[in-house]
């Protein structure tokens, strides 16, 4: 099964409602009319229940097909968008200063609700789709919040899936992995308390920028030297803040990073080793460091079974060629990891073209991509309640 003819007839329509979406932004769980146009499609295609307010201000869609099994799936796509400013000069550019959809939200949104039409239109399956419509992917934890609320038990899901867009694969191609594909993005936050004073007078001080180089410089040995080589970790110092002016040995500096690793035992010892380098070496040279290590969404794991029928259903659309199931994984968070964590299911990514990258001010979701993505989502909805 290609490209669905009825897709491809929706594209255009898809693509207006995609636009809205880009102009009209709204970030974290503050999706109130994004929520709201969700709902209003939901009601005109005739879905059978719509509920709104799921983990704050998330929308679900449950789609009944022609027989019921008692089985139920989620296809889940995510709301909210970015705090930048857009430079992409489309005509339906972001009409919101400061916020934009950076990272194609709004076409992961519009394509589940062009696949949502067509299931509710076709129901050619037996039991129930449940659509997922998520707030708060970028750093709220909006997942995990309709997760909170019952998303799970109160549907049945007995398995869920996601997509996200990929700058750089082309048009038309699907890549996906079993186990981790993305990873957990946690944060670390260092404060070295020294003792300040003249920078004439070094002796009489405890330098808390030179400690700070120390404790950079060896946190890199995490990587490099305490985790085996075959399991990915980056650790990264983004921000090193000290100082006022040129002779003046401040009292405190403080540094700021992102952690990211592929496995959960690994996550464990980047945090331990951090906590041992800063202190240690703060102790080592008469200061003081307070590490603060904030731990994000865990890492986003396929599972074996699920991963194979996400790739049946991207081979079906696509052509076995055009169908990586083997893709490297990415350093990048995803919070659709607590579902996974929650259900069994995938995460698979979908060509999105040469543009420019997820999270750049010039982005701008490809529509090129829509039909590929309704077609996906149908056939493994079919697929996964006929087999």
């Amino acid at each position: 099964m290609p490209i669905l003819n009825r897709a491809a007839e929706l594209q255009a329509e898809v693509s207006e409602w995609r636009r809205h979406l880009h102009a009209n932004p709204e970030i974290l769980y503050d999706v109130e009319n994004t929520a709201a146009f969700v709902t209003e499609k939901l009601r005109e295609f005739g879905v059978d229940e719509i509920i709104t307010g799921i983990g704050r201000t998330g929308v679900v869609g449950v789609i009944k097909g022609r027989g019921e099994s008692g089985r139920s799936i989620g296809l889940r796509a995510d709301m909210d968008a970015l705090p930048i400013e857009e430079i992409s000069g489309k005509p339906w550019a972001s009409k919101i200063a400061g916020r934009m959809h950076a990272c194609g939200h709004d076409g992961h949104t519009a394509m589940l609700l062009g696949a949502a039409k067509y299931l509710a239109e076709t129901r050619n399956f037996n039991g129930r789709i449940i659509v997922i419509f998520q707030p708060a992917e970028e750093g709220g934890a909006g997942a995990l919040a309709m997760i909170q609320d019952g998303l799970m038990e109160r549907f049945g899901i007995e398995e869920v899936y996601g997509m996200h867009n990929m700058p750089g694969q082309p048009v038309g191609t699907f890549s996906i992995r079993k186990g981790g594909i993305m990873a957990a993005p946690d944060k670390f936050f260092i404060t070295i308390k020294g003792r300040g004073g003249h920078a004439a007078e070094p002796h009489n001080t405890v330098d808390p920028i030179a400690i700070g180089a120390q404790i950079v410089t060896n946190l890199q040995l995490i990587t490099a030297r305490n985790t085996n080589p075959i399991r990915s970790v980056v650790v990264s110092v983004t921000r090193f803040n000290a100082g006022t002016t040129h002779n003046i040995i401040p009292e405190e500096a403080s540094l700021t990073g992102t952690v990211r690793s592929l496995d959960e035992t690994v996550r464990d010892l980047a945090e331990k080793r951090i906590h041992e380098i800063a202190q240690g070496l703060a102790a080592a040279n008469g200061a003081m460091a307070e590490v603060v290590y904030e731990r994000a969404c865990p890492v986003t794991v396929n599972h074996p079974k699920e991963t194979e029928h996400a790739t049946r259903a991207a081979m079906d659309v696509a052509g076995k060629d055009k169908v990586n199931a083997e893709v490297d994984p990415s350093m990048a968070g995803e919070d659709f990891a607590f579902m996974l964590q929650s259900r069994p299911g995938a995460y698979i990514m979908i060509g999105h073209g040469d543009t420019p990258g997820l999270h750049h001010p010039a982005y701008d979701f490809n529509d090129e991509v829509l039909a590929y993505g309704i077609s996906y989502w149908v056939r493994l909805a079919e697929q996964r309640l006929t087999d």
